[in-house]
């Protein structure tokens, strides 16, 4: 609270120190508190709550409610002037403001578009951007089951940025339901939080990253890449890939049996989907089954996007009818 008061609240520990002193009878010697906490007591002499008397170097507790009188007096004098000093602040720059707006002025040229023509250096690049992502990953990878290499070298990748707060979405094509590495990759990224879908139409390689950076094919073998960073055409291309995303299929990964794999039981998904259900809590869900919470909330997050769901209660309704 007092940092919202620009410091004029006393502290934890200045009250603390306060209440001790008014234990004492509200006057103690200064060289008695300032031994436990001098900062503090200057503090409290500052604010006005304790009074230094000079003459035997004695401390007196003042009236908090005299004390509060004076600093609400203080902080409306201050906030008055602070609204007539914003009123004043257009009027201030008027001048400079006509200036701006009568200069013609060039269109930015600083955002650019680069090539990069060999796939070594369009992965360096790539990595070198996915290292300062911080909010949203767009991917748009056509050609169905992804190289299994480079799926294992995404996975760490993707759970730091997901367990940091980030939002990934990537559309594969519906071979991607077929490959072992893709599905498994799929499934395992969904329990983390990431939304994969299938689009059963042709679509085109995209990569978008913050909104900030787009990177597309810059020919027909991909042998070479157009890093985009113009704010214009990011967006048309963040619009391209929400396109394809709203007609792109919902897959229940952990569901999905590829060729040569072989499963036993209900999948986890189905078995927490008929859990929640009977209204059953995610920890508990996660206590029933074995499974850590992150992993039952990943599965509930699949879930949720899968029924289109808004709320957890929405979810256990919607697969009641199932």
């Amino acid at each position: 609270m007092s940092d919202a008061f620009g410091g004029s609240l006393p502290s934890a520990a200045e009250q603390a120190l306060y209440l001790a002193v008014l234990e004492q009878g509200g006057r103690v010697m200064f060289r008695d508190v300032a031994e436990t906490d001098a900062k503090a007591v200057l503090r409290l002499v500052e604010i006005g709550l304790l009074v230094h008397h000079t003459e035997d170097s004695s401390l007196t507790a003042v009236n908090p409610r005299s004390v509060g009188e004076r600093l609400s007096a203080e902080l409306r004098s201050t906030g008055v002037r602070m609204l007539v000093e914003a009123e004043e602040v257009p009027t201030l720059l008027d001048e400079l403001t006509q200036q701006y707006e009568a200069t013609p002025h060039r269109l930015d040229r600083i955002s650019k578009v680069q090539h990069v023509d060999n796939f070594p250096e369009i992965r360096h690049r790539i990595l070198q951007i996915e290292a300062d992502l911080r909010v949203e990953a767009l991917a748009a990878q056509p050609g169905g089951a992804r190289p299994a290499g480079h799926l294992t070298q995404s996975m760490d990748r993707i759970r730091r940025f997901l367990e940091q707060g980030g939002t990934s979405r990537t559309i594969y094509e519906p071979g991607a339901k077929t490959d072992a590495a893709t599905a498994q990759y799929a499934a395992v990224a969904g329990e983390w939080g990431e939304q994969v879908r299938v689009l059963g139409e042709p679509f085109t390689r995209l990569l978008v990253f913050d909104r900030r950076v787009a990177v597309i094919p810059a020919s027909a073998d991909n042998s070479s890449a157009a890093f985009v960073e113009d704010p214009a055409v990011v967006s048309f291309l963040v619009g391209v890939f929400e396109r394809d995303w709203e007609r792109a299929e919902r897959v229940q990964w952990g569901a999905v049996r590829p060729e040569g794999s072989e499963g036993e039981g209900p999948p986890v998904h189905e078995q927490i989907g008929r859990l929640l259900a009977q209204g059953l809590t995610q920890r508990t869900i996660a206590s029933r089954l074995g499974l850590s919470e992150r992993t039952v909330a990943g599965h509930i997050s699949r879930l949720r996007e899968l029924h289109d769901a808004e709320t957890l209660f929405q979810l256990g309704w919607l697969m009641r009818g199932e």
